[in-house]
């Protein structure tokens, strides 16, 4: 095949998954160069990526290996899918502000569009379709923004989430995709996953609560178009996630969700706390 490698990994839970991403993307990507490397930086590993996980739910859920610790992955949760960060997203028509170009949250619960008043929550729309047309093909939501990401500095990696109900005997599965136009697979990619599951639980609540009917959660397919890791941390790479593969086993590298629930929900009122001082 010529041109980027286009790579599959799978896994019952979302550790499991992330981890095996990891493997074949170190074993199969391709080296390319990339728009934030410094001159003496080594190129990335890259590769188009497709992460199917079989049973988001499944534990162990949380993989000790990823770049960060349990309070940074509540608070990055809570920015997905409850939207403590979207007082921090820049005012379009103010070219002095800096603050930031989006947040996922602000993008999916209330996408603006120039010249109209109306916001929509696209999530709100997924869940409301999915209950009134169980196999709509249709329900999805986007975040990018055609007239301002083409030429923004940050602009957004998470690209859509397409959602579609199954039945299986008389329940109802939610099956959800994600798409990445680029995505961190090292220092990213597991935090993106576990919050993304968290609002496809959501969703999922969301669509038992319009209908009355209990829905459990289906797989979760996680795409990226560039799944990468960058040259300039390799060696932290190798030394963290490689390195613990030889040393340790799977129980060992990872958590039960389960067991760090409550340190992790302890944390919510210091990290709002936090928040509401961030400008």
């Amino acid at each position: 095949m010529k041109g980027i490698p286009v790579l599959t990994a799978k896994g019952k839970g979302i550790a499991e998954a992330w981890e095996n991403s990891l493997i074949i993307l170190n074993k199969k990507g391709c080296d390319i160069k990339t728009m934030y490397d410094k001159p003496d930086d080594p190129p990335s590993k890259d590769a188009t990526m497709m992460i199917t996980i079989q049973n988001p739910l499944a534990e162990p859920m949380i993989h000790k290996d990823f770049p960060g610790g349990l309070e940074d992955l509540q608070e990055y949760s809570m920015e997905v899918v409850d939207g403590i960060k979207n007082h921090l997203v820049r005012d379009p028509n103010d070219p002095k502000d800096t603050r930031w170009e989006y947040t996922y949250n602000e993008r999916l619960f209330a996408y603006k569009v120039p010249g109209s008043n109306d916001i929509y929550d696209q999530i709100e729309m997924v869940a409301r379709k999915l209950a009134d047309t169980p196999y709509s093909r249709r329900a999805q939501a986007i975040t990018w923004k055609v007239w301002e990401d083409n030429s923004c500095y940050d602009p957004a990696c998470l690209q859509s989430i397409w959602c579609r109900l199954t039945q299986e005997g008389k329940t109802s599965y939610l099956s959800t995709n994600v798409r990445f136009r680029s995505n961190d697979a090292y220092k990213a990619a597991f935090m993106n996953m576990f919050a993304l599951v968290q609002l496809q639980k959501k969703i999922a609540d969301r669509i038992s609560e319009l209908t009355g009917k209990k829905v459990k959660l289906g797989r979760y397919v996680h795409m990226a178009d560039s799944y990468h890791i960058y040259g300039s941390y390799f060696n932290e790479f190798k030394k963290r996630f490689l390195e613990g593969l030889e040393n340790r086993t799977f129980e060992e590298r990872t958590y039960c969700y389960s067991d760090v629930k409550d340190i992790m929900e302890e944390a919510k009122p210091a990290i709002l706390e936090k928040v509401k001082n961030m400008s």
